[in-house]
């Protein structure tokens, strides 16, 4: 069963309800915002769990005008609203990239709405590697345009070897992606409001058990910025995967899950 809705312009859905004394998982993307990046990960856990979807605002059947000023705060707020007009007190939030900082914000900002919080390939602060990367991912949007961003972007996503042996099926999906790609100002807001991010003095007070789980080859956001996370979170732990890219959520989601799923089902 799905329930789909909007609340203030925020395209989401819930899979697998009704809701009413269940545990939930509310899924946040990265920077793409598309609820359907979560696509390996819904069978493993629609078997346990009520799985609440949403698009970023500015992202896919979202609307596209930001907040103004935009924030990873932002982001956070968001996921309140998408909570609130599904009646949904508390949740487990899982947020890939942008959308695990923003579910470190909602610890900060409404830590009674979070239960576990589960941070992949996030930040505390902005590293000099991932600053480099998104200044190579303006300079494309902006001086070659957007289908030179679409094309660029899985280098940054995804292992050498995993984008050779896709290259068929990434360059299908590459007019799609094109098609429902933000505009220009849109994405760069939402690149900017990451790369203000900055916790690393807060991180003592997050008390929620989080998992900060990454992957050992992420060429976007180095693993170091995850060991740094999980040392500064009082009820941290740290899970690396030793290959799949800034997203093994999609190149080896067996690894993912199976984590993913223990943590959720564990104590704390």
């Amino acid at each position: 069963m799905i329930v789909s809705g909007t609340v203030d312009g925020l395209y989401y859905e819930l899979h697998g309800g009704p809701i009413a004394g269940r545990e939930v998982v509310l899924l946040s993307s990265g920077l793409g915002g598309s609820g359907a990046f979560w696509a390996p990960q819904m069978d493993a856990l629609l078997a346990k769990y009520p799985v609440v979807l949403y698009d970023h605002r500015g992202t896919g059947r979202s609307v596209r005008q930001l907040t103004q000023p935009h924030s990873v705060q932002a982001m956070a707020d968001d996921i309140v609203k998408v909570m609130d007009a599904l009646g949904l007190a508390r949740a487990h939030l899982v947020g890939h990239a942008a959308g695990g900082n923003a579910g470190l914000a909602l610890a900060l900002s409404h830590p009674d709405r979070l239960a576990k919080l589960v941070v992949v390939n996030g930040w505390s602060r902005p590293d000099p590697h991932i600053k480099r990367c998104f200044d190579t991912r303006i300079c494309l949007l902006k001086n070659s345009g957007i289908e030179a961003y679409v094309h660029a972007q899985p280098i940054f996503l995804y292992p050498a070897t995993w984008l050779s042996e896709n290259h068929d099926r990434l360059q299908a999906e590459e007019p799609h992606h094109v098609a429902g790609f933000p505009p220009e100002e849109v994405m760069l807001a939402r690149i900017q409001a990451l790369l203000d991010f900055d916790i690393d003095d807060r991180l003592g007070e997050i008390l929620h058990p989080v998992l900060v789980s990454a992957s050992a080859d992420d060429m976007l956001v180095p693993v170091g910025c995850s060991m740094r996370l999980a040392e500064g979170l009082p009820n941290g732990q740290l899970e690396v995967a030793p290959w799949g890219g800034h997203g093994f959520t999609v190149t080896d989601p067996e690894t993912f899950n199976a984590a993913l799923l223990g943590f959720l089902e564990g104590g704390g």
